[in-house]
């Protein structure tokens, strides 16, 4: 290998590096068995980022304009609480919150089942942490699904 190879494989990466040397990763999903593309396939980046900020604004209203009396400070530290408490009752009840639902998202156990209320639990949790929703395997899936065996899908 000269020089510009080992250069070109560091700037594309080790996923492309690996790929130039036969290893086959396959789509995002394929090891959980999730079709490629349509519904119950793995849901983009971009639109689980999108229902999260759609998710956050609603909380960010709803604490402006009915808890934090006008007070900045306030409206932030009951956002974070109000995330909180509609992740753990929208995911744990239709397996969706607002946001997710409006961008066609859904929340499902590896199995394709409902996520169970530990599961929820511990997945908003590790979700209000944020550290581990930054960190994805290669299937685009944060440590707070992997922790709770669940994946986000399209519906």
């Amino acid at each position: 290998m000269d020089k510009r190879e080992a250069l070109g494989s560091w700037i594309s990466g080790p996923r492309a590096a690996a790929e130039q040397m036969g290893a086959d990763f396959g789509y995002r999903g394929k090891r959980l068995g999730l079709p490629q593309e349509g519904s119950g396939s793995i849901a983009p980046v971009g639109r689980r980022i999108a229902a999260l900020f759609i998710d956050w604004a609603l909380c960010l209203l709803i604490a402006y304009g009915l808890l934090a009396h006008g007070s900045a400070q306030a409206a932030s530290n009951w956002t974070f609480v109000l995330f909180g408490v509609l992740s753990l009752l929208t995911v744990g009840t239709v397996g969706c919150t607002p946001g997710k639902r409006l961008l066609g998202l859904r929340v499902v156990r590896e199995d394709g089942g409902r996520l169970g209320i530990g599961a929820v639990v511990l997945r908003t949790v590790l979700l209000l942490l944020v550290v581990p929703a930054t960190i994805w395997d290669r299937d685009s899936r944060g440590l707070h699904d992997k922790a709770a065996r669940a994946v986000q899908v399209r519906i």
